[in-house]
């Protein structure tokens, strides 16, 4: 902050007050000025002053002639005050006038933040000042209040990250068992109930992760991961969940590509995914006769990027022209009766626009009522390497030959008892050997004492949490010259920060909570190569 006073010409006459006419046209000057005009010996001693400082500080003129003015500084404020005065007092002519804050006291005790602009000419210092009291205080507060809601923000998204991780750890053992449950012997009213809880958790788990993600996008924290990925692979899994959901529903699924829509491109395909199983979700749940159509399209025009185009068509319930782009707004839905006839919270299509945009892409929506809609795609996609070149790859690609299949040793660290059932289930039905311990450090010591094809580490425990213990493991290996034993975290922190803090830590991949047989069991061929 600095002082403040007036500029004037250095090259100008300044006339004797002596002189009647110059003396009139200054007490004229100062008598109208509003802000707070002062001329100082270089004693400190006040000169004259205008009428302002009355109606601003309360001091009538005759009560500052004569008087050092610093005697009204703030005691806080005196030493750059005593330092902006040296500087105004020993400026060269082609020095930049600086400026200067202080607090100067009112005549009813109380002060008064001032922003001065000075110059010195001859033996006088000539100042100006205005009343910034308010302004200041505004910026204090706007300060504050920015900084209040930074760490409101702050602390509702650790609030929020607890609050996956609570719910996801009861929820993990919910579908985990039902899962498990459905792949025994079950009559059809057992098999149906077991269908009902299923996707009841399902259900839960995607409120859960919409909820996370809507907080990610407004705090600005959603980060995209672009690196390469095969098409294929990308959208197969979810593509292939959605036809096996829509035909439990008696729907026709039909899925229409283009055929150089394939390959290796360079873009986030779990945000991709994540867009594209949304809307099947949508298309499959509001259709109850007909069916659902996907088109998967590329179009490459010269040396410009490939724009990828999604369509998404159903021949459900359809909506109202004018609600198509209420549709895309936060908790909003085409009725009122959808949501109590359907379910939802009204994020999932928020999302899908908001990862669209960030992708540098489009999204919309057309649809006639009670005869379905259809939801269009459009994103910018870069092939990682020309379709050629895919295509010469992938035919030299030898087939894999068939594995033996073996028991395999799981070192399985998880303190949750239900969740320990979970995975326990899950991998006997697999004929895998599953030696359970309840915390890192109990994890370390089977590890260095044993020999494992496989760890599952929890993320939270007691003792030591799963990122200290897998860290522990690394460097076990490291130090005794082991090979690397695969290692999957096992995690109902499910941000995308805890999955870069278990890969950091040494493992190998991340399988969120909650796990079902597939999710578990793919996580595992995956690490085992």
């Amino acid at each position: 902050m600095t002082h403040a006073f007036l500029d004037s010409d250095p090259d100008a006459t300044v006339l004797p007050f002596a002189d009647t006419d110059a003396a009139a046209d200054l007490d004229t000057f100062f008598e109208v000025s509003l802000d707070l005009l002062i001329i100082r010996e270089l004693d400190g001693r006040v000169a004259k002053v205008s009428r302002s400082w009355t109606t601003v500080m309360g001091y009538a003129p005759e009560e500052l002639v004569g008087r050092p003015l610093l005697r009204l500084v703030h005691p806080d404020d005196m030493p750059g005050t005593l330092r902006s005065r040296v500087e105004v007092e020993n400026r060269r002519p082609d020095d930049p006038v600086l400026g200067y804050i202080n607090r100067y006291r009112h005549k009813d005790g109380s002060y008064r933040t001032l922003e001065w602009r000075a110059h010195r000419h001859g033996d006088r210092i000539y100042a100006v000042a205005r009343d910034v009291t308010d302004r200041v205080a505004a910026e204090r507060a706007l300060i504050q209040a920015k900084a209040d809601a930074e760490a409101a923000s702050r602390a509702k998204s650790d609030f929020l990250a607890n609050m996956s991780h609570e719910i996801r750890t009861p929820l993990n053992g919910v579908i985990g068992i039902v899962d498990a449950l459905a792949r025994t012997a079950l009559s059809p009213e057992q098999a149906e109930m077991v269908g009902l809880i299923r996707d009841s958790g399902v259900t839960l788990e995607r409120l859960v992760s919409d909820i996370l993600d809507v907080s990610k996008i407004e705090a600005g924290e959603l980060a995209l991961e672009i690196r390469p990925f095969d098409l294929d692979a990308a959208l197969g899994p979810v593509v292939d969940l959605m036809r096996a959901r829509a035909e439990d529903k008696g729907l026709r699924f039909r899925v229409e590509r283009d055929p150089d829509a394939r390959g290796l491109f360079q873009g986030d395909s779990t945000r991709i995914r994540q867009v594209v199983g949304n809307l099947l979700s949508n298309a499959v749940k509001f259709t109850e006769t007909g069916g659902v159509t996907v088109r998967i399209g590329l179009v490459e025009i010269g040396d410009e990027p490939p724009t990828l185009r999604l369509e998404i068509q159903d021949t459900g319930v359809g909506f109202k022209a004018g609600d198509a782009e209420r549709l895309f707004d936060r908790f909003s839905q085409a009725d009122g009766t959808i949501t109590r006839r359907f379910g939802g919270t009204g994020l999932g299509l928020s999302i899908c626009r908001s990862l669209t945009e960030m992708m540098g892409g489009e999204i919309w929506a057309a649809s006639t009522p009670g005869a379905g809609s259809r939801f269009t795609v459009v994103l910018p996609l870069p092939r990682a390497e020309d379709l050629d070149a895919y295509d010469s790859r992938d035919t030299r690609r030898p087939d894999a030959p068939a594995a033996e299949p073996r028991a395999l040793r799981v070192l399985l660290a998880e303190d949750h008892p239900t969740n320990q059932r979970v995975v326990q289930l899950i991998l006997a039905s697999q004929g895998v050997e599953v030696v359970t311990v309840a915390d890192g450090a109990q994890a370390l010591e089977a590890f260095q004492t044993d020999t494992f094809d496989l760890v599952l580490m929890d993320m939270q425990m007691p003792v030591m949490d799963g990122l200290a213990a897998t860290r522990a493991i690394r460097e076990h290996e490291r130090t005794s010259g082991r090979a690397a034993t695969p290692l999957i975290m096992l995690s109902a922190n499910a941000m995308a920060e805890h999955r870069d803090d278990a890969l950091a830590a040494g493992a190998d991949l991340h399988v969120p909570k909650p796990i079902t047989a597939a999710s578990l069991l793919e996580g595992i061929e995956q690490a085992l190569g």
